[in-house]
């Protein structure tokens, strides 16, 4: 049985009144301009933020999920990798995202929140960014289910029934250990249940 977690919202503080929140298509912009360099930030919440240095442990721990997600799903579901979504006044590149298929639907745009089934960010040195605020902005989304592979604690953390709203957050975290199961759901549908141990290092 996991253990469910009873989450606490962080409140959110105002920033300083000189910094700038950008668009979307402000960072559209500076991206095709070269201004910013895609490789090196992400769009969160409207904030420019460089993305962290990938690790061995991370890179591979990503490659373990992806290899035991993709088998599991259905046709018409694809697998993205390290890839963007759009979201309101979001850019995020989580590290495995499940979409409605086909992939040729991605050519001309990237995934919006209807279209994502889960989202599952590998975490180590970026757990709180991850838990808060990238967790945040996808609840606001309404993204049905967001797993954290946390290599800190060795755990996988499922958040489930998201809220929007002023205070968006997820209503429910369980975190499931190396002797426990997780269960894969998509849609609603329940499509196997992974061993923790064949998804962590």
């Amino acid at each position: 049985m996991a253990s469910v977690v009873n989450i606490e919202q962080v409140p959110v503080s105002k920033p300083p009144p000189f910094l700038y929140r950008f668009t979307t298509q402000e960072y559209h912009r500076l991206l095709e301009a070269g201004v910013l360099d895609e490789d090196r930030v992400e769009l969160l919440d409207g904030w420019l933020v460089f993305k962290m240095t990938h690790k061995p442990p991370h890179d591979g721990t990503v490659l373990l999920v992806q290899t035991e997600l993709l088998p599991r799903l259905p046709p018409d579901w694809v697998l993205r990798v390290q890839s963007a979504i759009s979201l309101p006044q979001s850019e995020p590149e989580p590290d495995l995202v499940v979409a409605r298929g086909p992939a040729r639907r991605y050519l001309r745009a990237h995934p919006r929140p209807g279209d994502i089934g889960l989202i599952v960010e590998v975490s180590e040195t970026t757990l709180t960014i991850d838990r808060e605020t990238k967790g945040r902005l996808y609840a606001r989304s309404r993204i049905p289910v967001y797993w954290i592979v946390n290599l800190v604690e060795d755990q996988i953390e499922v958040y489930t029934q998201p809220r929007a709203g002023k205070n968006p957050g997820y209503r429910v975290r369980q975190d499931y250990a190396r002797t426990q199961s997780v269960p894969l759901l998509v849609a609603g549908q329940h499509l196997a249940s992974l061993p923790v141990p064949s998804l962590l290092p």
